[in-house]
């Protein structure tokens, strides 16, 4: 069995907007980790302990972006404003496929 690592938030798939890479996100929005920890080399387990207290920090505003206090709020569109422009200049279609 081999160990899995994260490949980090700047070489992973669609610009990092992947459920982990939202994970590290979300964890940059919420003073967790400081938005220069790209998660490279984590293994499952410390992505599993992000992911728990991702979630715990989520928990106050029902995991909905639009009940975040405005500080908060304004943080989390600067984030992923800029992860999703980054992502459409490398191609990145937000549209699912038929498989999605």
């Amino acid at each position: 069995m081999t160990t899995k690592f994260y490949v980090g938030i700047d070489q992973d798939e669609n610009g990092g907007l992947t459920p982990v890479g939202r994970i590290v996100r979300d964890a940059w929005v919420f003073n967790i980790l400081p938005e220069s920890e790209t998660c490279t080399g984590w293994n499952i387990a410390q992505m599993q302990k992000l992911y728990e207290q991702v979630f715990v920090a989520w928990e106050p505003y029902a995991h909905l972006p639009s009940r975040l206090p405005d500080e908060l709020q304004q943080r989390h569109a600067q984030i992923y404003t800029q992860a999703i422009d980054k992502a459409k200049s490398e191609g990145w279609d937000a549209e699912l496929g038929e498989n999605e």
